[in-house]
């Protein structure tokens, strides 16, 4: 009875399985909506707008760059910024300076067949922003040391900052993390190298309701011990911007509907109003957000050691071959050479298909960053 029960539920279950199909339900909604990413700073060269198209409901959420646009930023005294398209398809850049105070709106003409329309956004006040008082970290304790385990720690990076005009209230944090890594083996070359990252988070406070423009512990990155940022040496570069108290309100709400759905870098939700419009057609939806910010940065250092960090290559070693390199015949030729100690009784050389664990650059560069010796702790 017990067999024929179980034959019947897999029957079953196997039907029910194959019957599944994906639901995309119905929409009106155009498929072609332009979103806009754009950021005006106080910085030369600090000035991006990204513009694409949106995708259609059920497919991958993949970029598609908006190529060929006239991009204009004009301020209230008058003065304009021209943005030509990048090398980067849908990247139109900036070599023109924010000035605090002044007001800014977005000009984009798509000149596409599809979509020939103008768009622009509303007049946006570059609002001054303090600088960072100070970032430090905290070791944390993520897991006890066990029989069979290490004490696993991370690093928790907090702010200070501090505005006594009191004028900011509304800020917004983005950064770039840079972390040294090495080879556990003496490979000849490409050894050491580094990996460079940016924010996937979004990092945003309002002082408004408290006694004083002042942040204390502000807690901006959490390092785990599940990846190598901390073996070596590790840095944080810290951007610190103004924001009116309407771009503060869209960063909560897309902060609010990330939490729910996914990351930063999926495609902007169109229940999240923004700042640009559609001069020809009003009814028009764009996505996105054009932001005016004033912009401060500090950078940080973290060089010491941290227990229980996972070590990405123990999976590398395949074999030990004993004698030297040109005496190994009938090697696989995919296997690469990690390591040869020619002072050892007799030289040996440890072998692996995986080209990772032979070469940095898989993961990194091996060209230093230019800041890299700044810090000299």
């Amino acid at each position: 009875m017990k067999i024929r029960n179980y034959i019947v539920i897999s029957v079953l279950m196997l039907f029910i399985g194959s019957c599944i199909t994906q639901f995309i339900p119905e929409t009106d909604e155009d498929q072609n909506l332009l979103v806009v990413e754009g950021l005006v700073t106080n910085e030369i060269n600090g000035n991006t707008i990204r513009l694409s198209l949106s995708m259609p409901l059920g497919k991958k959420a993949v970029v598609k760059p908006l190529r060929g646009c006239n991009v204009t930023v004009t301020d209230d005294m008058g003065s304009t910024m021209y943005f030509p398209e990048s090398s980067t398809p849908g990247i139109y850049r900036s070599a023109s300076q924010g000035i605090i105070g002044r007001k800014y709106t977005l000009h984009v003409r798509t000149n596409t067949l599809t979509n020939n329309y103008s768009y622009e956004s509303l007049p946006m006040e570059m609002k001054a922003v303090p600088p960072i008082d100070s970032i430090f970290y905290e070791k944390i304790k993520i897991a006890d040391k066990t029989a069979w385990s290490p004490l696993k720690q991370g690093a928790q990076i907090y702010l200070n900052t501090y505005d006594p005009t009191g004028t900011c209230k509304f800020y917004r944090w983005d950064y770039n993390e840079t972390w040294e890594f090495r080879l556990p083996y003496s490979v000849p070359v490409n050894n050491t190298c580094w990996i460079s990252n940016n924010a996937s988070v979004i990092n945003i406070k309002n002082t408004s309701v408290m006694s004083e423009d002042k942040i204390n512990r502000y807690p901006i990155n959490f390092i785990s011990n599940e990846t190598d940022r901390l073996k070596v040496r590790y840095s944080i570069l810290v951007n610190q911007y103004s924001l009116s108290e309407d771009e503060f309100d869209y960063w909560e709400k897309l902060q609010n509907v990330i939490q729910e759905v996914g990351s930063l870098y999926d495609i902007i939700p169109s229940s999240v109003p923004g700042n640009v419009f559609c001069v020809e057609n009003p009814s028009v939806k764009v996505l996105g957000y054009f932001s005016v910010s004033a912009k401060t940065s500090q950078r940080f250092f973290i060089k010491d050691y941290f227990s229980g960090i996972i070590n990405l290559y123990s999976e590398c070693i395949a074999d030990t071959i004993y004698g030297s390199a040109p005496e190994i015949s009938g090697l696989n030729i995919t296997a690469w050479i990690l390591e040869q100690n020619l002072y050892a009784q007799p030289p040996y050389t440890v072998i692996t298909n995986i080209r990772g664990c032979a070469d940095c650059t898989v993961r990194g560069t091996i060209v230093e960053p230019y800041f890299w010796n700044d810090d000299n702790r």
